[in-house]
């Protein structure tokens, strides 16, 4: 990869970010920003810093690290020798570009959680709540547990640019083997369990199938973040002395991509309204069909967004709403009964929009 490549994606990392900020601006007002809402801004930050430590390497250090030697290319370094400086430094610099490149991805994370947290939080099942509180400790558990991974494995830390004798895997700054599954495998997992929070609601929801299609794809970006990741640690195990430069080179685009699918949700409705204003609204949403004088299914038939049917015929119908405001976000209410929806000071009340009788008798 060019280097021009890496600092491509960052311009388009910042413009997305830009994008998601000026939308959350204009649909909630700064004074109603919420965590995700400073933290990506951070993450942002962050980002340019890994990028910047990535150019480091590669360009003033020769992408040269104390690794992909063998104990005979060691021992025949000279000390003052140029190479081996490159070496040290770039170790060193390979060492910030991993914590970064950490950071930059959980407290992407994280951003999906508070967001999921919103979308979550007009609906009265308790066991979403609890698995948003999940979600909370699952990242900072993993983040701790993948920090200190990376700072505190190799010990003292001097070795983690040590060229000769060889410090062993867990102190090569770029191939160590443990560093790599220490990253991927808490990767793996956070972003499964975050796909398993509004994947299954989608599933349910009482939306048209495209639309529903269109919506857990939109919500499955973390896929691609995983994959992304997987070919990294491929990268590094594989590419033998280039390693540190592939792997942080699949770096770049593994957190470009984690940007662009952490913002993605947010910025999507602020492009349907833009869309609808000229016209061409159908390239981002489709026209669901109202369901309002369809009865609903059976309590018992164990769908989280079906309505127990009502003596008299009595029954809330099913409330249709797209992705718009920040306040009025969520995809995931799209055919949820209101009963399932709490009242908009959150009180936990049930709220019933509208309501009809069916009668035998011709009367209401």
């Amino acid at each position: 990869m060019a280097q021009s490549e890496a600092w491509i994606y960052l311009a388009l990392a910042f413009a997305i970010i830009f994008v998601r900020m000026w939308a959350r601006w204009v649909q909630v007002g700064p004074s109603n920003w919420q965590l995700d809402d400073f933290l990506m801004p951070l993450t942002g930050v962050v980002l340019a810093l890994k990028t910047i430590t990535v150019h480091i390497v590669s360009a003033m250090f020769d992408g040269l690290t104390n690794s992909y030697m063998t104990d005979e290319e060691r021992a025949a370094l000279d000390p003052h020798s140029t190479e081996y400086f490159n070496r040290q430094c770039g170790s060193k610099v390979q060492l910030i570009a991993w914590s970064f490149y950490a950071f930059v991805l959980w407290s992407s994370k994280l951003c999906v959680a508070v967001f999921y947290g919103r979308l979550t939080s007009g609906l009265m099942l308790m066991h979403l709540r609890l698995r948003i509180r999940i979600a909370y400790i699952l990242l900072a558990v993993t983040y701790v547990f993948v920090t200190l991974s990376l700072l505190i494995a190799c010990q003292p830390m001097s070795r983690y640019w040590q060229i000769n004798p060889d410090p062993g895997d867990l102190c090569h700054s770029a191939s160590s083997k443990f560093r790599v599954f220490a990253v991927l495998i808490p990767n793996i997992l956070t972003d499964a369990y975050l796909l398993s929070i509004p994947l299954p609601l989608l599933w349910v929801a009482n939306i048209d199938p495209r639309r529903k299609i269109m919506l857990m794809m939109l919500f499955s970006g973390a896929i691609f973040v995983a994959v992304a990741g997987i070919l990294r640690g491929v990268s590094i195990l594989t590419a033998g002395p280039e390693g540190a430069v592939t792997g942080s080179e699949w770096a770049c685009r593994e957190t470009f991509v984690a940007i662009v699918v952490t913002n993605l949700p947010i910025i999507h409705p602020f492009f349907r309204k833009a869309a609808t204003r000229i016209g061409s609204s159908a390239l981002f949403t489709k026209a669901t069909k109202s369901t309002d004088d369809q009865p609903p299914k059976s309590e018992h038939s164990g769908g989280v967004f079906e309505v127990p049917q009502r003596r008299g015929g009595i029954y809330p119908s099913s409330i249709h709403r797209s992705i718009s405001s920040m306040s009025d976000q969520s995809p995931l209410n799209e055919g949820v009964p209101d009963g399932y929806r709490q009242a908009p000071g959150g009180s936990g009340s049930i709220v019933v929009s509208r309501e009809f009788t069916v009668a035998g008798n011709g009367t209401q």
